[in-house]
């Protein structure tokens, strides 16, 4: 049953208001928690409730996690109750040997807050060992000249108890000649001394036979016995005699075996064989640690000595004569401690791991220093090696703290070694060194941090969807969830449902992901909020910005804003004085590209020019002047068509056709553009020329036989033949009037005219009478594909005059693409079939041309705000004549137009207006 410190004992009993006010107040007033139980329990057994006399509840057991800290694990805890149990055996003589005083000291931990107490539990003695002699038997001679009084040394018994329980008494069976004395040595223990209370005659009786009894006094008593056999021997008068009764002698405990600790001497009377002295030890099997020299009587160490188990050696020696007589002593030796004892630290409690975010002063460990050496030294002191965040609190006897003394980082040092150095205070001082390892464990109190303050990435335009376009990085020195990094989007330029389908981020890698292709004309740059974020609890976060820049790339073609289309599809046309100097500002080509940087950096170039060299166009600016002033051989009418290109690479450009009409006022190019007619399918009117062309071509080789004919007829001379073509015989044919072609086809300059006589004869026509107006002439036009009714022209009449040396062709007018040089060098017409086919892909080509729209002029938009950048000459200008003059080769007739003539306008330079093209002449 448990108590205090005052000793309770189990067979104590005292009134009950005493026995409660005394455990009331124990907790108080106790620095130990006292037990006194008896030896050999069996297991299982309660020694007392701890954890009342503790002070704590059974519902606080679970969190205590209350236990025993001991090197022998001797009692247990009960986890449901608290009570102190016996787990081993407790055999007194075993633990404590002949000590009087038999304790077990231990410390119970308790955890939540951690904190130990010290426990005394008393071993008590019981009577469990019976008094044994060492021999059964002994046997005693005895000189039947000993007198009475003589005493004679018994062999004593043992026994392993202690107190009442031990070796009390000993008793000697009834004798007529002798008595026993119980004598006792200086540590206690008693002996046998048998005395001789009558003399001994040998011829009456030779030996004796006693029993010797070892009594104790437990409860019950235990007893043994041995036999004594006296042998009466013949007389040998003077015994041994010792030189001291009590031999007593110090040695240190670290002597070396084979040290002589004495010499005893004993001297005898006699002579001869009864004077010759030998000595043996008493109980010479009890003895183990000495050797003795039987003949001389010394004394030498034969086993290591230890103070720390033995300290007090306390030995009987016999000398015995040749005669028989004995005589004894006592050796009494004493064992002086020495420091030879290294202490020891022991961990009571050691946790695994402690966290980091631990406060100061926390406890970490329980330890306890032990040194198996006496008095100063076994006095031990306890220090910390080492700079490290801990220290050490004395915290009873020999018992430590360790404490925390510093904050802890595990992310500078993830771990500990301790070392702590015990010194005892002996001379010289003995230390030992006990070292840990703790480990730090970690608590969420490092935020991610990413590699750069800010991110700044370019992405090109058109980049895959779907393709990475960055990574950010951010890194958590916390260990497992704690530094474990997801990464989002948390914040944004654009707008939040915009968001999502332009970029994403991957949670765990930080990789950017590009949802869309990106467009530079829609959106340059934008600007994104990235979050880190780890897994600890509560979660530490990091924001960071990317900004993404979208770089340009050549993706826009120039788009041309002047000229442009009409809201019909018709092209515009811009007018040029016929008397523009060079240098002058025509007009201006504007474009645009969406494009940023070198691919918006817009350069001009004149692709096709009906006359090379008439214009200049800005590399620029893109503005058209004049190079050179327009010549009489120069066409009314002018074709650009101007390439736009940007400085990308590749670079794109885009074509704008320039419809330049040189006339001095607008009246002059009315006629020509009220016949026009409205823009038709791109696809038709290709079709259309195709079907055209190939009439074309057979008209020229009609047109080629007719000359041939023409010519053989001219030779020959007749007159019949060009009766005909005489004023009077040129009547009304039916003519059929193909539909109007754009200008460029058949760059030729010539009249035909046909009359019906009544016989088929051709001749070059010499007019020289005005003809009537009923009558319809057929005449092909350099400004018009093919031949329409000439039915609005007048033809003069002039002196007949050779032939023009200009009916050759020059190098522009020329069929075929560029300029390029088809048929022979007079520039008369194809008479092969290879020149033919020339001519026929020259009509194609323009054709082709036709279809694109670039030849067709029709009403304007206006001028585009170009009088308001470039100047008034751009409100009006001036459109030019389509039709060319009649030339006849070998002739200086000239078709002119009556029009003008007929409304009574003159030419007017300067200034002129856009007009759209497909109005009708009402005449």
């Amino acid at each position: 049953m448990g108590s205090c410190a005052r000793k309770v004992g189990r067979a104590e009993r005292l009134p009950m208001l005493f026995l409660f006010l005394l455990l009331l107040f124990c907790p108080a007033l106790c620095e130990q928690i006292r037990y006194r139980i008896p030896e050999e329990m069996p297991k299982g057994s309660v020694v007392g409730n701890l954890a009342t006399d503790l002070g704590f509840s059974v519902q606080e057991l679970p969190t205590r996690k209350l236990r025993v800290s001991s090197e022998k694990p001797y009692f247990t805890v009960s986890a449901e109750r608290g009570e102190l149990l016996v787990s081993s055996r407790l055999d007194r003589e075993e633990i404590c040997g002949k000590n009087p005083a038999c304790a077990l000291e231990f410390e119970a931990v308790a955890e939540n807050p951690l904190n130990f107490f010290h426990v005394n539990v008393e071993i008590e003695d019981i009577n469990d060992h019976t008094p044994t002699f060492t021999q059964n038997s002994f046997e005693l001679q005895i000189s039947e000249s000993a007198q009475p009084g003589t005493r004679f040394i018994l062999g004593s018994a043992h026994d392993a108890d202690i107190g009442s329980n031990t070796l009390q008494n000993y008793q000697l069976s009834p004798s007529d000649h002798f008595s026993l004395i119980n004598k006792e040595k200086s540590d206690g223990s008693k002996y046998p001394e048998m005395v001789l209370k009558t003399p001994l005659d040998r011829e009456k009786q030779k030996s004796y036979h006693l029993t010797l009894t070892a009594l104790d006094f437990g409860a019950p008593p235990l007893s043994s016995t041995a036999q004594i056999q006296v042998l009466v021997t013949d007389a040998n008068d003077n015994a041994p005699v010792f030189s001291q009764e009590v031999y007593r002698v110090s040695l240190s405990e670290n002597v070396y075996p084979g040290t002589t600790v004495l010499q005893v001497t004993a001297t005898d009377q006699d002579e001869g064989v009864n004077a010759k002295i030998t000595f043996s030890f008493s109980e010479a099997s009890q003895i183990t640690q000495f050797d003795l020299n039987s003949n001389t009587g010394e004394i030498t160490v034969l086993n290591t000595l230890d103070f720390e188990e033995v300290n007090e050696y306390s030995i009987v020696l016999e000398a015995r004569d040749g005669g028989g007589m004995i005589a004894q002593c006592t050796v009494e030796v004493e064992v002086i401690d020495e420091n030879d004892n290294v202490p020891e630290v022991i961990f009571q409690s050691l946790p695994n791991l402690i966290t980091e975010d631990a406060e100061l002063g926390t406890r970490i460990a329980l330890l306890k220093v032990r040194d198996k050496d006496s008095r100063h030294n076994g006095e031990v002191t306890c220090k910390l090696e080492g700079d490290v965040p801990f220290k050490i609190l004395t915290s009873s006897r020999n018992t430590y703290k360790l404490v925390t003394d510093a904050v802890l980082d595990r992310e500078q040092n993830p771990e500990y070694n301790i070392t702590i150095t015990a010194t005892d205070r002996g001379k010289p001082p003995l230390s030992s060194s006990f070292s840990i390892t703790l480990h730090i464990g970690d608590v969420n109190d490092n935020a991610p941090v990413f590699s750069q303050s800010s991110y700044m990435v370019y992405v090109a335009e058109n980049n895959s969807p779907g393709a990475s376009i960055s990574q950010v990085s951010a890194s958590d020195p916390d260990l497992g969830p704690n530094g474990q990094v997801s990464y989002s989007i948390v914040a944004s330029d654009l707008e939040q449902r915009e968001l999502s389908s332009y970029v994403s981020i991957s949670t765990e890698s930080g990789v950017v992901f590009a949802q869309r292709a990106f467009d530079h004309e829609q959106l340059r740059a934008f600007e994104l909020t990235l979050q880190a974020r780890d897994q600890g609890s509560p979660a530490l976060s990091a924001n960071v910005s990317l900004r993404v820049l979208v770089g340009d790339r050549n993706d826009n073609e120039p788009r041309v804003l002047y000229p442009a289309l009409g809201p019909d599809g018709s092209a515009l046309f811009d007018m040029v004085p016929r008397a523009a100097e060079p240098g002058y500002l025509v007009t201006k080509v504007v474009a645009v590209d969406a494009d940023s940087g070198h691919n918006a950096w817009l350069s001009y170039h004149v692709l096709q020019a009906s006359e090379p060299g008439l214009f200049s166009l800005g590399l620029r600016t893109g503005e058209v002047r004049m190079a050179r002033a327009l010549g009489d051989r120069d066409a009314a009418r002018q074709r650009l068509l101007v390439a736009v290109r940007d400085g990308g690479q590749p670079p794109l450009s885009a074509t704008a056709t320039l419809h330049l009409v040189f006339a001095d006022s607008l009246q002059e190019v009315l006629p020509d553009i009220t016949d026009r007619p409205n823009p038709s399918d791109p696809q038709a009117e290709l079709q259309f020329y195709l079907v055209v062309a190939l009439a074309l071509i057979s008209v020229l080789f009609l047109l080629a036989m007719i000359l041939a004919i023409a010519l053989r007829l001219r030779r020959s001379s007749s007159p019949a033949a060009w009766s005909c073509f005489q004023p009077g015989h040129c009547v009304k044919s039916e003519s059929v009037v193909p539909p109007n072609y754009s200008e460029g086809t058949l760059p030729y300059s010539y009249n035909l005219c046909v009359a019906h006589t009544g016989k088929t004869e051709f001749n070059f026509l010499k007019c020289s009478e005005q003809l009537s107006s009923g009558q319809d002439i057929l005449c092909c036009d350099s400004s018009r594909a093919l031949f329409p009714l000439c039915n609005s022209s007048e033809l003069t009449s002039h002196q007949q005059a050779p032939p023009n040396t200009d009916w050759r062709f020059s190098q522009a007018q020329r069929p075929g693409t560029s300029g390029s040089q088809n048929g022979d060098d007079t520039g008369t017409w194809p008479n092969n079939q290879f020149d033919t086919e020339m001519l026929q892909a020259m009509i194609l080509a323009s054709a082709s041309e036709a279809a694109d729209g670039s030849s067709t002029l029709g009403g304007g938009a206006g001028t585009m705000g170009l009088s308001a950048r470039y100047g008034p000459q751009f409100t009006l200008q001036h459109v030019p004549d389509y039709r060319q003059n009649v030339y006849i080769p070998g002739s200086n007739a000239t078709l002119t137009n009556a029009a003008g003539k007929r409304d009574g306008k003159a030419p007017a330079g300067g200034n002129g207006n856009k007009k759209k093209s497909g109005k009708k002449e009402k005449k």
